[in-house]
């Protein structure tokens, strides 16, 4: 079985980290489960995304034992940072809307994982932690990309230089998630909100969602003609048609 799993059920494509006896981290392999995971959600028919995970933790990172095991670790690790970051950029680059839903403890990569969605929910006990200073390493995967500018500069420099665990309505405040709800209601809030966005204006919504991600490395004209190109080729497709009719018929 695969380490990250996926299927596409009535336009939603569902990704599940599923190495839940190894807390979800990530070895090579499992990291290149997860970019065929996201080149199959990637499909047309797919309108609305959903990254969880099995088991009590969403993702503790990366594998210490596979990098440690290895004949050259560096080697090993400059890979196997290298494969994940480039799926979770494919993730993060597509024009479909992602919703997560984390629990239990979200550690290292596991924080890029989970930021490169766009809506995440959180358990009331998920822990989060930057963990790579507990072993001497640095960001990896883009955390050092994604985390400021999700939390402001100030706030993670302190997480990632402190050691300090972040409680979910920590993370909350701060902005890392979206909200916070029992434990038992994770998922179905998860899918909620990916139906609602499938059924919808998907097309709409997975533009804005490129648009806005892909604003940090654009300058305010590039952006600003993005958009203008962006909104005119949509706006005599079918999705913007019967919704704009339905606005002016109400």
């Amino acid at each position: 079985m695969a380490a990250v799993t996926h299927q596409i059920v009535d336009g939603i494509g569902r990704i599940v980290l599923s190495r839940a006896e190894q807390s979800n981290s990530f070895d090579l392999p499992t990291a290149q489960d997860l970019a065929l995971a996201v080149e199959a959600v990637s499909a047309d028919e797919v309108r609305a995304i959903t990254l969880t995970a099995e088991g009590k933790r969403f993702c503790a990172g990366g594998d210490v034992t596979s990098f440690l095991g290895s004949d050259d670790p560096g080697a090993y690790l400059f890979e196997l940072a290298n494969v994940l970051e480039g799926g979770l950029r494919d993730l993060a680059d597509l024009p479909k809307p992602v919703v997560a839903g984390v629990r239990g403890a979200v550690a290292g990569a596991g924080l890029a994982v989970m930021l490169s969605a766009d809506v995440i929910i959180a358990s009331r006990a998920t822990k989060f932690v930057m963990a790579y200073p507990g072993i001497g390493l640095t960001p990896d995967c883009g955390v050092s990309y994604l985390l400021p500018r999700a939390v402001g500069q100030q706030r993670a420099l302190e997480f990632a230089l402190t050691g300090r665990v972040l409680s979910a309505d920590e993370a909350l405040d701060w902005g890392l998630v979206t909200s916070v709800v029992d434990d038992d209601a994770v998922e179905t809030r998860v899918d909620e909100i990916a139906r609602t966005w499938a059924d919808s204006a998907p097309t709409a919504l997975g533009h804005a969602r490129r648009l806005l991600r892909g604003s940090w490395d654009a300058t305010g004209p590039e952006q600003g003609a993005d958009e203008s190109a962006t909104i005119a080729s949509l706006v005599m497709g079918d999705e913007a048609q019967r919704l704009v009719k339905a606005f002016t018929n109400r």
